[in-house]
């Protein structure tokens, strides 16, 4: 498979970075896991599906996967069986559920309680900020549906551990997608909002994954296939994961990060942000090809089977230039400090609350308001975007509107 072959173009590194801490706190992650009722949401996704495949090491006596993508749920089923992860566990399930549906809340009322809830859902891309119809979606997977699974939670009476995955693009948002994952923590640990929940919550921010579905470097393989150029953008550094790490980091903080604490890897800049191009020339190498580079797209579209014919690859050069787009990476927030929690290659965020303990309670009732009434009323990126400031102020000046998304590029 691409991802396990070739994860080392983008992480530079061909072992798991944090296999050392997996190793130290096994006994820690045993303690939480074996014997225990895991449910998972988004599990068919690549992190959600890393992440189960991590979990049925460790023993649960029950596991729950729900994601809306049958058929990603029905390939990862197909996947463990074939493979000599699927241990015997006494209740796997998936399930093809919205978590936002009224056929998930009935299973987990009557499924329930949980000792171990990972939540994966999201719209993660940064393209999804192309219009507001898009931007109202992510709002209501990202944050609303997280607050009334919360709710459902504390009704079955759930007291076990919560974690729900971020993404570096919440410290310090440029993007909707990233304010929206900065809001959702907010969610999560607001004293308000979580005072139902006696258990302990904890999120991750991390870097992009690499290969993972969706993802620019998913799409090498796929324009490799159908006789397209690739597309990378210029002067771009970026961190990345590999799924497997992806998947032991997200385990690692699940079960072993304390209550209110976002888990970040320890990654140096100056070693660890890899150039995009550099990862789409290096891929194009080991599939045998010299990438041969251009800046405009139509050329670069109508060269490909010439190239191809001489050895070469169309690799189309692109600024960086869309709605939301961050220039650098980070994990740790204006006002937020990394502090240690006894792990090798992963630092701890303590949840740095708002000054106020009404804002978030406030911008619940309106998000609310504003669902209610879409329907009715058009609402423009503007709104969205003043709803957003209200619980991060800096918002309105850190977004930039270009005019340009990523659905006008290869």
């Amino acid at each position: 498979m691409v991802q396990r072959d070739l994860s080392s173009l983008a992480t530079g590194r061909e072992l798991s970075l944090f296999q050392s801490d997996i190793n130290a706190k096994r006994p820690e992650i045993a303690r939480i896991v074996n014997g225990a009722r895991v449910l998972v949401i988004g599990g068919a996704g690549s992190i959600g599906s890393a992440t189960v495949r991590e979990i049925l090491g460790f023993r649960p006596a029950a596991l729950h996967v729900v994601d809306q993508n049958e058929n990603d749920l029905a390939e990862m089923i197909r996947s463990l069986r074939s493979s000599d992860t699927l241990l015997e566990i006494p209740d796997l399930r998936s399930l093809p559920l919205d978590y936002g549906s009224v056929q998930f809340r009935a299973f987990v009322r009557n499924e329930g309680p949980y000792d171990l809830v990972l939540n994966f859902a999201a719209i993660k891309h940064v393209r999804s900020e192309k219009d507001s119809y898009s931007a109202l979606q992510m709002f209501d997977t990202n944050i609303v549906k997280q607050a009334r699974l919360m709710a459902l939670l504390d009704a079955t009476g759930f007291r076990g551990r919560y974690f729900s995955v971020s993404t570096d693009k919440a410290a310090n948002p440029t993007s909707f997608m990233g304010a929206s994952k900065r809001v959702m923590e907010h969610v999560m640990f607001d004293a308000g909002l979580a005072s139902g929940l006696g258990c302990t919550i904890t999120s991750a921010r991390f870097a992009n994954v690499a290969f993972s579905n969706g993802s620019l470097l998913q799409s090498f393989e796929n324009r490799l296939k159908q006789d397209q150029p690739l597309a990378a953008p210029m002067q771009t550094r970026r961190y990345f994961v590999s799924l497997k790490e992806s998947g032991q980091l997200c385990l690692l903080a699940a079960t072993t990060a304390p209550h209110r604490h976002i888990v970040v890897p320890n990654l140096d800049p100056e070693t660890a942000l890899i150039d995009m191009q550099q990862i789409a020339e290096g891929f194009l190498v080991a599939k045998g090809y010299a990438p041969r580079q251009y800046r405009d797209e139509a050329q670069a579209c109508a060269a490909v089977l010439a190239d191809k014919a001489s050895g070469h690859w169309p690799l189309l050069l692109t600024e960086l230039s869309t709605s939301g787009e961050k220039p650098y990476e980070e994990f740790v927030a204006q006002g937020e400090s990394c502090i240690d929690l006894g792990y090798d290659a992963l630092s701890g965020v303590a949840y740095l609350p708002l000054a106020d303990p009404r804002i978030m309670t406030e911008v619940m009732d309106s998000m609310q308001k504003v669902f209610e009434n879409a329907e009715h009323a058009p609402v423009s990126k503007e709104t969205l975007k003043a709803l957003i400031a209200r619980a991060e102020p800096a918002f309105l000046q850190s977004h930039k509107e270009t005019g340009l998304n990523l659905d006008q590029r290869v």
